[in-house]
């Protein structure tokens, strides 16, 4: 890679302002690194699917880069910087006069604090993975709905031009063909939904780019930058197909159990159940835009391929319940069992307590008043658990269904709903001894339970009638996978 001969001068400009060291330079940017701030150019080049290489096109970009990413990162992008030259000839950042080239202005972040390489640490823990579902919701939450967009026709070209892509960077000709052929057929199933999520108000002008690359630690969280600014047609997708790029890439990054809890952390957060339907295509669009984007510069990008077949292949779904006391374990026994059910990346958490807390504007782990717990919020909070879960079994994604089921009518509900969808209900009923309930119930923190130990108490006092399920002590062994 190389700097274009006729931004030589502003090249040299910004290396001396930042400290004299080379940039990091990708095949779009120059980075030059100071101790405290970040100088980043657009390099006049024209790849086919982006021209940099008029002046007016590079400040036009560097200005939507720095309007796309600075509302989600306050205090990371600072300015866009004209540079100038004095009345000495001399290049100059800032100044008056006829901007010669553009830089955009950013905070220095310490490279450990870049989320691929807190994955490459072994660093992206639970709470970790919790908040990057947190801000991924939060940054489609604040995204206005594009009215009028053909998502399928969209999805089409995308497939059709990483067929092509995925030919010409040398990978394996019959697998990219049998492979654009199925995510075609998969398209076509689609269509009617994706077209639906329109009018739903799901597509929206995204990110378009969010692998762990493209998220940092900013001020203790995590949040996204370098959204792709060069394309509003590529970056205009339904919310579900910005996620799976991130879940792609946890899968192949930090493993299935990490990219399950973003799923459904993300879920927990913006009530999106639905989007399970699409993953299939979306996952495997992203893995092979991966597969080629790694074979085109010599590195081995069959591992992604074979990622992406995998994602187009049907696995039939499963229902499961997980239902107990309080401190039973209900959570965290779904959480460990859920990646490896059904489809990529595991299978849907459907959790009564966060449908609650989601319900009331709350994060999981804010506490809610007594009145939330009233008989008719409790029967909405169950409705749209069933419906969630029907929704996912339809879409041929399984479901982990996490509440106390204690009413033995909700058992039955859930029953006749697997029935209903030819999926036979798979019922767990975990228990422990009191005293150990009592235990966990006490040191339980930062948790979307608001059970204390008055409901552990009236809820072991209440008889919920026979239980068919199958019975497990979590005090003892648990099987690691059911």
């Amino acid at each position: 890679m190389s700097i274009p001969a006729e931004q030589a001068d502003a090249a040299a400009l910004l290396r001396r302002l930042t400290g004299g060291e080379a940039p990091v330079e990708t095949h779009i940017s120059a980075l030059f690194l100071g101790p405290d701030r970040v100088l980043k150019l657009k390099k006049a080049v024209d790849l086919g699917f982006l021209d940099f290489t008029s002046l007016a096109a590079r400040a036009r970009f560097i200005q939507r880069e720095m309007a796309l990413n600075a509302p989600h990162a306050p205090g990371l992008y600072r300015a866009v910087q004209p540079l100038t030259r004095g009345p000495d000839g001399a290049l100059r950042l800032g100044g008056e006069g006829p901007a010669v080239e553009w830089a955009l202005e950013m905070a220095r972040v310490p490279a450990g604090d870049f989320l691929d390489a807190v994955a490459r640490r072994g660093a992206l823990d639970a709470a970790l993975q919790d908040a990057l579902g947190d801000a991924v919701a939060a940054l489609h939450d604040k995204l206005p709905p594009v009215e009028g967009w053909d998502a399928p026709a969209a999805l089409a070209r995308v497939i059709a031009g990483n067929r092509a892509a995925g030919l010409a960077a040398g990978l394996p000709g019959p697998r990219i063909i049998a492979w654009a052929e199925a995510a075609t057929a998969a398209l076509a199933r689609l269509s009617p939904w994706l077209a639906r999520r329109g009018t739903e108000g799901r597509i929206r002008r995204c990110h378009g780019d969010l692998h762990l690359g493209n998220l940092l630690l900013w001020q203790g969280r995590p949040v996204p930058f370098d959204a792709l600014e060069f394309d509003e047609a590529l970056a205009t997708i339904d919310t579900g197909y910005d996620l799976a790029f991130l879940l792609a890439d946890l899968d192949r990054q930090v493993g299935r159990a990490a990219a399950n809890r973003v799923l459904n952390r993300y879920v927990g957060r913006s009530g999106d159940a639905a989007l399970v339907a699409g993953l299939p295509l979306w996952l495997s669009l992203r893995a092979l835009i991966r597969a080629h984007c790694l074979a085109r510069t010599g590195e081995d990008g069959l591992p992604c391929l074979a990622q992406a077949e995998a994602a187009l292949r049907p696995v039939p779904p499963r229902l499961l319940a997980v239902g107990g006391l309080p401190g039973s374990g209900k959570s965290f026994w779904s959480r460990r069992w859920a990646p490896a059910i059904g489809a990529a990346p595991g299978a849907l958490i459907l959790r009564s307590d966060e449908i609650r807390k989601r319900r009331h504007g709350l994060a999981p782990e804010q506490r809610l008043p007594p009145e939330a717990y009233a008989p008719a919020v409790s029967a909405a909070v169950h409705d749209e658990l069933f419906e969630a879960t029907r929704a996912a079994l339809a879409a041929g994604h399984s479901v982990i269904a996490d509440a106390a089921f204690l009413d033995p009518a909700m058992r039955q509900g859930l029953e006749q709903l697997g029935r209903a969808a030819g999926i036979p209900l798979q019922g767990l009923w975990l228990e422990a001894p009191l005293a150990v309930l009592r235990s966990r119930v006490a040191a339980r923190r930062g948790d979307a339970s608001d059970a204390g130990l008055a409901v552990l108490e009236a809820a072991a006092a209440r008889d919920p009638g026979p239980i068919a399920w199958q019975r497990l002590d979590t005090a003892g062994p648990m099987p690691t996978s059911i």
